[in-house]
């Protein structure tokens, strides 16, 4: 696993410890990036069940200005933090441990809006249309504002979720992404 492109290309990232977490592919990262832009342009991205980082690492690498890391895994917060300091993006990085609705609750208070969010929850536990709805009720992704939602290839999600409309659906074996932009 490393950083795909970007000011940190080529970095090598660690795996969490274990088999509780799923790092997303070098090969679907770069098909991700580059479906919603090979370059961000600064904005703030939040990575709400980051495993490793990797995505949110790349979205930083590739010029994001800040990205929040959220996780409720012990093993993910530490990886993410060594991760990050691998790359030297640790002033440009939050991370939490927490749990996904319980974090946006703490990001609501905080009144963030988003240009890009990454929601890569664990397969079987597929939360992904609650949170979409919860997303777009609280106003948290800014007008032409992305989600990545990363998912298994037999999940199908709604064409609309409120303002937010499915972009690009592409599927990678038994991997598929899902990519929502907020209507202006």
């Amino acid at each position: 696993m490393r950083v795909v492109s970007g000011t940190r290309k080529g970095k090598i990232l660690k795996a969490v410890p274990g088999s509780s977490t799923r790092p997303t592919t070098d090969k679907v990262k770069e098909a991700i990036f580059n479906i919603i832009g090979p370059y961000l342009d600064g904005g703030i991205g939040l990575d709400l069940f980051a495993g490793s980082g990797g995505l949110g690492i790349e979205a930083l690498s590739r010029g994001a200005d800040k990205v929040i890391f959220v996780d409720k895994d012990g093993k993910a917060i530490q990886t993410i933090h060594e991760n990050v300091k691998i790359c030297d993006l640790d002033e440009r990085a939050e991370i939490y441990r927490n749990d996904a609705e319980r974090a946006l609750k703490a990001i609501m208070k905080r009144e963030l809006t988003f240009d890009v969010i990454f929601l890569d929850p664990p397969y079987k536990k597929q939360q992904l249309v609650k949170l979409l709805e919860m997303i777009h009720a609280e106003k948290l992704l800014i007008s032409g504002g992305t989600i990545v939602c990363e998912h298994g290839s037999d999940i199908l999600l709604p064409d609309t979720v409120g303002s937010l409309f499915q972009r690009k659906y592409e599927k990678y074996g038994v991997i598929a992404i899902t990519i929502f932009e907020m209507a202006d």
